[in-house]
């Protein structure tokens, strides 16, 4: 069984800075890609931001030079660090891993409150 769990949400002032955390355990198989997903109110939910195994990233535009994704292998954990946050930036953010052979695995969510 693999369990993905996320930390360091919560409220930030516009302007202000969070990281996220997310460490994988369990039978997980060689991970692959690893990313940050997040859905608002009423909204779907989208990617954030990626990072596969050889360190290549994409994020989506309206957080590009904000956010900075990275990973520790070692420790099976994804973090993304978050900068000059904007209210538009309030969502639950998802932690996603997909290990070698294709399987995807999702945490709980987290929330992510931005105050103007």
């Amino acid at each position: 069984q693999v369990q993905l769990v996320e930390s360091g949400g919560g409220l930030a002032q516009a302007g202000g800075s969070l990281r996220l955390s997310c460490a994988a355990s369990g039978s997980i198989f060689r991970i692959n890609t690893m990313a940050w997903h997040r859905q608002a109110p009423g909204k779907q939910r989208e990617l954030v931001a990626r990072i596969v195994s050889d360190g290549s990233t994409n994020y989506l535009d309206s957080v590009k030079g904000r956010f900075t994704i990275s990973r520790d292998n070692a420790k099976n954990t994804v973090y993304l660090q978050m900068s000059s946050l904007k209210p538009e930036d309030t969502a639950v953010y998802y932690c996603a891993v997909q290990d070698g052979i294709g399987r995807n695995y999702w945490g709980q969510g987290i929330q992510v409150t931005v105050s103007s």
